[in-house]
């Protein structure tokens, strides 16, 4: 998106590999209670929401490499359509407030999907 015209920016496709953060407008996590956590990919346009849907950019296969998690860790990968945003739910490795948890409210677990990348 350019920061003057605020109009977004056609990617040429030759074939290339596109990032996740160029189609995301919101990309966070956060608790899904003591024992989950749900991450949250909020897409620009219905057009990009409807190209990673029918792809599956987001699959079950791709979060456990991500998060390095068995795929039964993944309790659900839900696509959205009004919000034009997938979200998908996992278990927590260890419970929100335990002696070695380092991120009680889950914010800081969206990092892996950053790398997310596709076929352009």
């Amino acid at each position: 998106m350019s920061k003057t015209t605020k109009k977004r920016v056609p990617i040429a496709d030759h074939g290339h590999k596109r990032s996740i953060m160029e189609i995301a407008k919101v990309i966070r996590s956060k608790n899904s209670g003591p024992y989950e956590l749900t991450l949250d990919i909020i897409f620009r346009s219905s057009e990009d929401y409807e190209m990673c849907k029918s792809r599956e950019v987001v699959n079950p296969a791709l979060i456990s490499k991500l998060y390095k998690i068995p795929e039964t860790d993944i309790l659900g990968i839900i696509w959205f359509e009004p919000a034009h945003a997938v979200k998908i739910t996992i278990k927590r490795w260890i419970p929100s407030g335990d002696p070695g948890e380092t991120d009680i409210y889950g914010a800081q677990q969206h990092a892996p999907l950053l790398g997310i990348e596709f076929d352009a």
